[in-house]
């Protein structure tokens, strides 16, 4: 098993490994994401994600039949509520594979309803960043680079720590010092 989550984590590193805790993560030299694709949610509208170029994205592949990845729904609920006025985006991508029908998928959300867009991956999704274990979670920053890449649980305090560093990485200038008064005062 440690050699799956080993390979799996240098496929999703771009070959590079790192120490693997619970959940392991990429060095942040970052890759471009590729922004790409077009998915449909569970209501069956497209979903572009080039349409979040310009914000931090935090894509979650997960699947309704990963222990992990249910565990860590409430998690991400509690993240994106948290971090979505910094303008944070999520997008869940429902890893499950031709075996979970889109029907089942939907009933599974329908008891555990999401705050953030859930798109049905065909393999698109999955292949482009070389999923190879669940949960994954893929941050994007605003500049579309791909800051970091979680695999396995997670916890709720690496990846707000994880956010932070991205948004406080891309966030605009220190505004200039005030300019003194015509006095010359402050």
């Amino acid at each position: 098993m440690a050699a799956v989550v080993i390979g799996a984590l240098a496929a999703a590193c771009g070959g590079r490994t790192a120490k693997i805790p619970d959940a392991a993560a990429c060095p942040a030299d970052a890759k471009p994401a590729n922004l790409n694709f077009t998915l449909k949610n569970t209501a069956g509208q497209e979903v572009r994600l080039a349409d979040y170029k310009g914000k931090v994205v935090l894509l979650d592949f997960w699947a309704t039949w990963c222990p992990p990845c249910i565990q860590m729904l409430p998690i991400m609920h509690d993240l994106h509520r948290e971090w979505v006025a910094r303008g944070v985006e999520f997008v869940g991508v429902s890893s499950d594979g031709p075996q979970t029908t889109p029907d089942e998928i939907r009933a599974f959300l329908k008891s555990r309803p999401s705050p953030y867009p859930m798109v049905l991956d065909d393999g698109t999704a999955n292949g482009l960043y070389k999923i190879r274990a669940l949960p994954q979670m893929v941050l994007i920053d605003r500049e579309g680079a791909i800051r970091r890449v979680f695999i396995g649980f997670t916890s709720r305090r690496e990846l707000a720590s994880a956010l932070a560093a991205a948004v406080g990485a891309t966030e605009s200038a220190p505004s200039p010092s005030p300019s003194p008064s015509p006095s010359g005062t402050r």
